[in-house]
């Protein structure tokens, strides 16, 4: 995301090196950043954009209410694919008490959401600002095991139809009608589906689906206007696939949050 506010609080006192308020299109363009490394972590989260970020073992899929810690030295490129808000953070290895070595999800709670939101805005030099830092850092944690993990495709073809669903999971379009769009053919188009995600397409769609329902689930939307903005017409279907999908009933994600 775009450079926008940076603040700079005391390194002595901070994990924070320095805290970025992330825009996503400029000039009607967007915003990508080719391939780099950090000297310490860094902490990329969404609050509405939905971003890609490209590691050497993967690519990684942040639709909002999610974020990626990367560590030191790790290459990686990303791009926003979803107009949207979210932030970015570069930790102080010294200060930092998060010692991944990988590249790892985060899934972006409520509580989360609302701390990251205060240190953007708060002045370095807030007493509270410590307090808040520090369960920021807590809450910074990794994606349950069953959280949905979904593999970005590489071929070009394929990254249109993904990007798109990724923007509107309720798209109905079958392959065929995406074959059109994409100037291919139905049978090109499963292969390299089953080739570059290891699933069908209609696995794929399903997973973007329940993904972007958890997110709705865990802000308290309810289980049929959830069904409804993910693209089934019919709630009883949405819980099936729901629940064959997670082991778990959308009421789950509903009550409990994240």
């Amino acid at each position: 995301m775009r450079v926008g506010d940076i603040q700079y609080p005391a390194p002595a006192s901070s994990p924070i090196l320095a805290i970025e308020r992330g825009s996503s299109y400029e000039n009607g363009r967007p915003d990508i950043r080719e391939t780099h490394t950090h000297a310490g972590p860094e902490f990329i989260w969404t609050t509405t954009a939905t971003v890609t970020v490209t590691t050497e073992s993967r690519d990684w899929l942040l639709p909002p209410g999610y974020g990626l810690w990367i560590p030191a030295h790790v290459p990686h490129a990303g791009a926003v694919r979803h107009p949207g808000a979210g932030g970015l953070m570069a930790m102080d290895p010294r200060q930092c008490p998060i010692a991944w070595t990988s590249v790892t999800g985060v899934r972006v709670s409520p509580l989360l959401r609302e701390l990251l939101a205060y240190v953007l805005d708060a002045d370095p030099a807030d007493p509270a600002r410590s307090a808040a830092e520090s369960l920021m850092v807590h809450l910074i944690t990794q994606c349950p095991a069953h959280d949905i993990a979904i593999a970005m495709p590489a071929d070009q073809r394929l990254r249109m139809i993904a990007e798109r669903l990724l923007t509107n999971p309720s798209d109905q379009r079958e392959l065929a009608d995406w074959a059109v769009l994409a100037h291919s053919s139905v049978r090109t188009l499963t292969r390299l589906f089953r080739a570059e995600t290891g699933l069908s397409f209609a696995e794929w769609r399903t997973r973007v689906r329940i993904r972007a329902a958890i997110q709705k689930l865990s802000t308290g939307t309810p289980v049929g206007v959830t069904a409804r903005q993910v693209g089934y017409r019919k709630t009883s279907a949405f819980i099936a696939v729901f629940q064959r999908t997670t082991g778990q009933t959308p009421g789950t994600y509903l009550t409990t949050g994240p």
